[in-house]
């Protein structure tokens, strides 16, 4: 191991040069509010960053430990105001730790058993009858209530309190093309998502539906990939790429509108591609032309508008601003003018909404202390609205979220937005 950064996706010197320290990062970095400590904020990381690229520390325990408690969320971004792109040094850093830094033995391999599996759908969705038996059997209740995992093994009862609440044995098929209810006025390409298609589908049904009754015609290609987010995330670039080559290679070559994602990783994940794949000389001009015309789904129905008859639903939600939609891709006002048409629907904002909950990809398997601290101040702002239901868009964020509306006992409802606007339309 080298203990220092070699030249394979190097942190970008220029952009830690950009960072002058000003701080406006601190109040807006989740890790920093929690433990005061000026090395877990934005600037005290590209500090950390700046001084292993110049060799005057050692990539060592202290600069991993750091660099590992970030969520990269990208708060920071939106408070900065010079501009600083951080993601791209905490994911070409991360990157650097897995090549050139020797973890432990035990931590490796769960970190490798981890993303054997997550970014996989089909093998995710073998555990699925499993999982639904745990759930519906009542043997969830009473591992919990003697607390038989957190006895074996504290990594096996992190990743137990992350299973949603599954309600199916088998994952979700759709056909190819779905046409429109009406006339067609659009033709768009859907993401179906690994942990969204496995434990999420109601939010694939529902993209479905409304985009159908909206006069799109939906293309869905079959052996979908994963999109390569918790790779990049986690600064696994290369195999963050190579899952980006095959969404590139399915998704290119279709004659779209629009390529629409409603998980808000996903669609981060997939606009940056011209970034990730600027060196492939193959890959570079259709990942930027596949980026182009990505969109979240709220954000492409806000654009091409509602011209439906609706319901009227007697509910009262919360909206949860997921850290990759509105700090990743400055999408903050679409869900909202959606949603607020809807008669009977009561939004209730809640304090901080655009504070990252603590899931953060697999944030929250890997740093569970410090998530969980995160997470509490979320339960109380959202508990504090009042509402019924907890509508967000990623599938991460109604996972952390649902855990701890369970450890509280709160019976909330969660949901993506597009579910509620399913309900809505006639």
């Amino acid at each position: 191991m080298l203990n220092k950064f070699d030249d394979i996706d190097k942190p970008s010197k220029k952009i830690v040069d950009d960072c002058v320290h000003c701080g406006f990062c601190l109040s807006a970095c989740p890790t920093y509010i929690e433990t005061g400590n000026e090395l877990d904020s934005p600037r005290g990381r590209i500090y950390l960053m700046g001084s292993v690229l110049e060799e005057k520390i050692p990539l060592g325990d202290t600069v991993v430990e750091h660099l590992d408690k970030c969520l990269g969320c990208l708060a920071c971004e939106t408070a900065c105001p010079s501009g600083v792109e951080y993601r791209f040094l905490i994911e070409s850093s991360r990157a650097q730790i897995e090549r050139n830094y020797k973890r432990s033995v035990s931590d490796k391999l769960f970190r490798g058993m981890l993303f054997s599996v997550l970014p996989y759908p089909k093998k995710l969705g073998r555990m699925l009858p499993l999982l639904y038996f745990y759930n519906k059997s009542g043997m969830r209740k009473v591992v919990n209530s003697f607390g038989i995992l957190k006895k074996l093994s504290s990594s096996l009862h992190r990743m137990e309190q992350m299973i949603p609440d599954v309600d199916s044995i088998s994952i979700k098929k759709y056909p190819e093309v779905i046409p429109p209810v009406n006339e067609k006025k659009y033709r768009v390409a859907l993401l179906t998502g690994c942990v969204q298609n496995v434990f999420f589908s109601a939010t694939n049904i529902s993209s479905i539906n409304v985009l159908s009754k909206l006069g799109c015609e939906v293309v869905i290609p079959g052996d979908q990939a994963c999109c390569g987010a918790l790779s990049v995330h986690s600064g696994r670039l290369e195999e963050g790429r190579e899952f980006a080559r095959k969404v590139v290679d399915i998704f290119s070559s279709l004659d779209v509108d629009a390529f629409v994602i409603n998980s808000a990783g996903c669609g981060s994940a997939i606009k940056e591609y011209s970034d990730l794949l600027s060196q492939d000389r193959d890959y570079s001009q259709k990942a930027r032309k596949l980026a182009d015309k990505t969109k979240d789904i709220m954000e492409f129905i806000d654009e091409i508008g509602i011209n439906q008859d609706y319901n009227n639903l007697n509910m009262k939600i919360t909206y949860q601003d997921a850290c990759h939609i509105s700090h990743g891709q400055n999408i903050r006002s679409a869900p909202r003018n959606i949603l607020s048409r809807i008669p009977g629907l009561e939004i209730l904002e809640m304090k901080n909404s655009d504070t990252c909950c603590g899931s953060a990809g697999v944030y929250n398997i890997l740093q569970p202390d410090l998530a969980e601290d995160i997470l509490s101040k979320k339960i109380e702002n959202i508990e504090n609205t009042k509402a019924e239901y907890v509508v967000a868009g990623n599938p991460g964020c109604l996972i952390q979220i649902q855990k701890g509306l369970r450890e509280n006992n709160r019976n909330l409802g969660i949901a993506h937005p597009i579910e509620i606007l399913d309900k809505a339309l006639k």
